[in-house]
């Protein structure tokens, strides 16, 4: 566990110090901007984000206003972590399950940095892990020992309950980052939901594997999730388009989903280093939650 800590936070330095670099020292943080409470009005200014603006008030014809906010010093950061077993794809050491552990490992330790309350959902098609709101170092280890030491109860994905279930479980305006292959369908409206309600993130982890199959001839392909095997002709070039298809459209709709709804969205595969993905992520929650 020390050794594991050691790796982390040398990732979330090193992602703080490009980040900062990078920003110009204009670097926030990925947790700005949720936890804020109405603070006041003001008349609008060029470049305030057009989210902030108080229609009502602006609506009686004396200018367009905006709500300013301060902090809230008790913010809380949520990690829904996906742990289902399509998550067991890729290289050892390198499957989208790893890639999703150091993710939220990274992001709690710079969540605990700057003072934010931290929790944990891990979910297949139930809850596997629950890790109500805390502070400090304490909840930083208590989280990521209860990521890296987790074992399955089940290998099924049902993202649709995972959603429901923090949506009931989240009262208060949170940051919320999903790390999940979103293979699943009907999760939509839940996935909306938590939007509406909360700061989402959706990250989504892919490996290689699910866009482009080698030319193997038959072979059999084992369904962790289901437990079963299928013997599939991978030398047709009909089948590797199918499913090339079918990953381009999936990850499309997902991507579409999250720009109506202003969730940031951020893909990240398994070949990649996880730093440089989450140093893009900052940038862009930057640009999106300057207020006030």
């Amino acid at each position: 566990m020390n050794q594991l800590l050691k790796k982390l936070r040398k990732y979330e330095i090193m992602i703080r110090k490009v980040a900062n670099n990078h920003l110009q020292g204009d670097y926030q943080s990925i947790f700005k901007g949720a936890g804020l409470e109405f603070d006041d009005l003001r008349p609008y200014q060029y470049g305030d984000d057009v989210r902030t603006i108080e229609w009502k008030v602006s609506a009686k014809g004396h200018g367009t206003f905006v709500k300013t906010f301060k902090e809230d010093k008790d913010q809380c950061v949520y990690f829904l972590l996906d742990v289902s077993g399509s998550q067991d794809i890729g290289e050892v050491g390198r499957k989208k399950i790893d890639l999703g552990k150091e993710v939220a490992g990274v992001l709690t330790l710079a969540a605990i940095f700057e003072g934010s309350q931290v929790a944990l959902i891990s979910y297949s098609d139930e809850k596997e892990k629950i890790i109500l709101p805390g502070k400090g170092p304490k909840q930083g280890v208590k989280i990521i020992k209860g990521v890296f030491n987790h074992e399955n109860k089940s290998l099924k994905t049902n993202l649709n309950e995972m959603f429901t279930f923090a949506l009931n479980l989240i009262k208060k305006r949170s940051i919320v980052i999903i790390i999940s292959d979103f293979i699943d369908e009907g999760y939509e409206r839940p996935f909306k939901a938590l939007a509406e309600r909360h700061d989402l993130v959706a990250i989504q982890l892919t490996d290689p594997r699910e866009s482009k199959l080698p030319s193997l001839g038959i072979i059999p392909v084992y369904d962790k999730e289901q437990g079963n095997t299928t013997w599939v002709n991978t030398a047709f070039g009909s089948f590797s388009k199918k499913i090339s298809g079918t990953f381009t459209t999936e990850r499309d709709h997902l991507k579409n989903i999250c720009k109506k709804n202003q969730i940031n969205y951020l893909g990240i595969d398994t070949r990649q280093d996880i730093v440089l993905p989450l140093i893009e992520l900052f940038k862009t929650r930057n640009k999106t939650m300057k207020r006030g």
